[in-house]
């Protein structure tokens, strides 16, 4: 019996934050959420409500394979409506769930120096 084969991603995390620099993850599991992936690998991304789509701290730009992640929901696109500085691009971690496969996934994360008010 052969061992399974595991498809596994790169997710390439980019910043707003000056003087932060990129940082690539290899062989990274689907089934789990983009915040997720950054909170396991010690990249900062706020997640007030703890990363059940009920606000929209863990806002962030998928700049390549969005096709790679769940569909936006109408929930979470009202949420996104409240970010700051939403774009067309613009989607929560906490529901950004890797389907089964593999590819790379480029996000860029807002500058999080800006919701330490909140």
């Amino acid at each position: 019996m052969q061992p399974e084969l595991y498809n596994m991603y790169t997710i390439i995390f980019n910043f707003e934050q000056k003087g932060l620099k990129p940082v690539t993850l290899q062989d990274i599991e689907s089934d789990q959420s983009l915040l997720e992936v950054a909170l396991k690998n010690d990249i900062e991304l706020h997640h007030n409500c703890g990363g059940v789509c009920a606000c929209s701290t863990c806002h962030l730009y998928i700049n390549k394979g969005e096709n790679l992640v769940e569909e936006l929901s109408d929930k979470e696109e009202d949420f996104i409506d409240r970010a700051v500085n939403p774009r067309l691009n613009s989607r929560l971690g906490c529901q950004c769930v890797l389907l089964q496969g593999d590819g790379e996934i480029m996000v860029t994360l807002p500058d999080q120096t800006q919701f330490l008010g909140e």
